[in-house]
């Protein structure tokens, strides 16, 4: 008498069409976003408050050997969290010049996030970088020095790390990343950003 073999469930053949990511979480953003600053947070304890909105911006890095690499980049800033936080995504390449994530070479590839928060016990602002691109992770303490705003920390190397915002205009900035090996004697500039305001002109200065 000849046997049925029972046959497994069939596997979803190769073609078979994947399912559409569901919709951004609208419910996740209006939780994240805030409309402005917590009074406390106004006056000197708000160092960031001027970046919120979209900036534009070339991103220079400069290679160990010698050369740059020259790069667009978009940045956003929106306070969140009930307003006691700043939020912020940096992109380069920007999106309009990205290539599939699949495909984007690592290097100089940034799709990252910083958090900063006031420390009323520090008395200054803890940021928290992370680039899930790279795996990179940095945290630092921002203070405001002369007419910058100087934020420094060590990576996770041990290297001595200082990230600046300078030549700040209220539609454009300078930001640099410079690191140290000597603790601080000397320091290496190793990325820059050159941001605009998105929808400014150029003030020609």
């Amino acid at each position: 008498m000849a046997t049925t073999a029972l046959s497994a469930t069939p596997a979803a053949p190769a073609s078979a069409p994947r399912p559409a990511p569901p919709a951004a979480p609208a419910g996740l953003w209006d939780a994240l976003a805030a409309p402005g600053p917590l009074p406390d947070r106004a006056g000197d304890h708000d160092l960031y408050g001027w970046l919120v909105g979209s900036w534009d911006a070339e991103v220079i890095d400069h290679l160990p050997d010698g050369s740059v690499r020259s790069q667009s980049a978009e940045i956003h800033f929106g306070w969140a969290l009930e307003g006691r936080a700043i939020l912020d995504t940096w992109i380069a390449p920007a999106r309009g010049d990205r290539q599939p994530a699949a495909q984007a070479p690592a290097a100089g590839n940034r799709y990252g996030s910083t958090l900063r928060w006031f420390d009323p016990k520090l008395g200054a602002w803890r940021i928290q970088w992370v680039n899930p691109v790279s795996g990179v992770v940095n945290s630092l303490v921002g203070r405001r020095v002369g007419a910058d705003i100087v934020q420094t920390g060590a990576d996770a190397d041990g290297r001595l790390v200082r990230w600046a915002f300078t030549e700040i205009r209220p539609d454009s900035f300078h930001w640099l990343g410079e690191s140290s090996e000597d603790g601080g004697r000397s320091w290496l500039l190793e990325t820059e950003f050159l941001a605009r305001r998105r929808g400014s002109e150029p003030s020609g200065e």
